[in-house]
């Protein structure tokens, strides 16, 4: 039974029941050879303060919304140059340099329109050397680290598109496409927008640098709209607000920090330097690329548009009744009465209760009514700890990031606009289980690779230790067939786990102390439910340590929804320094062979240069 409004919240006591019955137990499964869930270290970073900044001085920005440079194929055309630029990220900080999509972090917000195609050309116009230090030891073997200029891609997150403008990390391009990965293929990417209404992001994905080009400042949001959205009458105009929730460290100079060493204790030369680090966390909240922000709010009703943009972290988000005098809590604030996530919008509303929880990449479209705090100042607090989900030692890495934004309702009189949510949103087509064509078990695991540093992989039933990037694809899927995946998490921490291309269907998840990889099927009935903010369609699920996360996922067009797409895409852990070292994985969608090659490609874009 799906939770409605005033359902219980985010079932924090679940996840520690699995850790508890899970951990001990996952060597006890057949056939196993997998690490069992082990302790993360408890310092994984070099040890750096950000200057101290006075909090809640800046107003949080709006990003700006792009207009399509002209058209092409009877469709907008839009160019975003890729630029490196100063930007005032606080107001005692000198000018930062980041770097932009449009000249801005973050980027300007493209508004797409459901069923209507847009065109898009990335333009790389950054600097010939990085502005971060670079680890050539990340995939060596596959990238030219000696090539002129810096590697970028565009990825659209969430985006139901042809291969060759998905944004892989193999198909990188240097400054005016000088020099281009292997599996580059266009400089105009076109997006079909045939995909329910959602709140989508671009972002890099460029091999082996993704952590540093995003942490850079290279991500915006992608908004698909349709007259169904516009018809519920949701808070819009001035009362959206799109907000991205990242994490960075400053040096003095208002520079960008970002670790280049691995410090594990070892002191003994052995890891390389610059090396990349398993994990980042700041320790300073960046919202809409502003430090410590507060957002003025009228006492009314607000959609918030939220987007974990963080490299490494996870949120757990409440509103709190805040005394800015004293810098103490009070009671809970208005409630997240969440109506989408990743996919686009719930069947029905779901008040969140207690928290709610956004891994790296994860996106929740919620209405927050704020008529009853008129005057009043609320803080948005997150409790996540850094290692989310893993040991809770006692040291700085481990320790949440608990202040993001003030929000300061006005004080205004005259009639507040206290609008209702719909009671049914959108119909949400069910992924029936016994329609599955195959089922996938698979698994999260972890290494370490020559250099003796800490290696996240993803494996199969039949390599479950995990396979490298460049390993064979595994992965096989043919057009028009469902799949049940099942993720398997060794390790000892969770991940948020994304699929390109598709939107899959949260069925439940277990212990692995309860989980036999050698049964076909799942009976949903059996598992524990998905969490209210996992309903409907997702692109990134979380996968807590000694848990196993069962997704059904069909590949094309479903219910009228999506399109049939084949070819190369990716699956990878969305905490980007796992991604880039080496938590990603290809997968391939075959024609049907009975159909032939049926995907929704372009076939008319040539790709000139006009």
């Amino acid at each position: 039974m799906r939770d409605q409004i005033g359902a219980p919240g985010t079932g924090i006591a679940r996840r520690e029941y699995l850790l508890a019955t899970g951990a001990a137990s996952v060597s006890a499964l057949a056939g196993c050879s997998v690490p069992t869930a082990e302790k993360e270290p408890a310092t994984t970073i070099a040890d750096h303060s950000s200057p101290e900044l006075e909090k809640w001085v800046d107003e949080v920005p709006r990003p700006g919304v792009i207009e399509p440079s002209g058209t092409k194929n009877g469709q907008p055309r839009y160019e975003v140059d890729i630029r490196e630029v100063e930007q005032q990220i606080h107001r005692d900080l000198p000018p930062t340099t980041v770097w932009g999509y449009d000249g801005q972090y973050p980027g300007p917000t493209i508004e797409a329109e459901q069923g209507e195609p847009i065109y898009v050309r990335w333009r790389n116009e950054l600097p010939d050397d990085h502005l971060l230090p670079e680890d050539p030891t990340v995939h060596g073997d596959l990238i030219p680290y000696d090539t002129a200029g810096v590697r970028t891609v565009t990825h659209l997150h969430g985006g139901n598109v042809e291969a060759e403008s998905d944004g892989k990390a193999r198909a990188w391009f240097t400054r005016d496409f000088r020099e281009t990965g292997p599996e580059f293929e266009k400089k105009d990417y076109y997006y079909a927008n045939d995909q329910p209404p959602t709140t989508l992001w671009y972002h890099d994905h460029s091999l082996g640098i993704t952590r540093l080009n995003v942490y850079a400042g290279l991500a915006g949001f992608y908004l698909l709209r349709n007259e169904h959205e516009r018809g519920l009458d949701l808070p819009e105009g001035e009362y959206e607000i799109p907000l991205v929730f990242q994490d960075r460290s400053f040096d003095e100079d208002g520079s960008l920090f970002y670790p280049t060493a691995v410090s594990d204790g070892k002191g003994d030369g052995s890891h390389p330097e610059p090396s990349i680090v398993p994990q980042f966390y700041g320790d300073t909240s960046v919202v809409n690329g502003k430090a410590w922000p507060r957002l003025s709010v009228e006492p009314r009703t607000y959609r918030l548009l939220l987007l974990n943009g963080a490299n490494s972290r996870y949120y757990n988000l409440k509103l709190l009744e805040y005394d800015e005098d004293s810098g103490e809590t009070g009671d809970d604030g208005p409630p997240f009465v969440q109506i989408g996530n990743d996919g686009g919008l719930l069947s029905e509303p779901v008040r969140i209760a207690d928290r709610l929880e956004l891994g790296s990449s994860q996106r929740a479209d919620v209405v927050v009514d704020f008529a009853d705090y008129a005057g009043q100042t609320l803080l948005l607090h997150n409790d996540a700890l850094s290692l989310y989900r893993g040991p809770p030692e006692k040291s700085t890495e481990t320790q949440p990031l608990p202040e993001l934004m003030l929000v300061d309702v006005d004080d205004a009189g005259g009639v507040r606009d206290t609008g209702q949510v719909p009671d049914e949103l959108t119909t949400v087509p069910e992924i029936p289980v016994d329609s599955a064509d195959r089922h996938r078990h698979l698994t999260l695991a972890t290494q370490t690779d020559e250099y003796g540093r800490r290696l996240y992989l993803l494996g199969t039933d039949e390599e479950k230790s995990g396979y490298r990037l460049d390993d064979p694809i595994t992965e096989d899927p043919t057009l028009g067939d469902t799949e049940i995946w099942s993720l398997a998490n060794y390790t000892g921490m969770s991940h948020p786990i994304h699929l390109h291309l598709v939107h899959f269907q949260m069925l439940g998840r277990q212990p692995v102390s309860d989980y036999d990889p050698t049964e076909d099927g799942v009976e949903p009935e059996t598992l524990e439910s998905p969490e209210p903010y996992e309903l409907g369609w997702n692109d990134v699920i979380n996968v807590d340590p000694a848990e196993v996360v069962h997704v059904i996922v069909h590949f094309g067009e479903y219910d009228g929804l999506f399109t049939d797409q084949t070819g190369d895409y990716m699956w990878h852990c969305h905490m980007i320094e796992h991604e880039d070292h080496d938590m990603m994985r290809p997968f391939r969608v075959l024609p049907d062979a009975d159909d032939g090659d049926t995907d929704d490609t372009d076939a008319g874009d040539t790709d000139d240069d006009g």
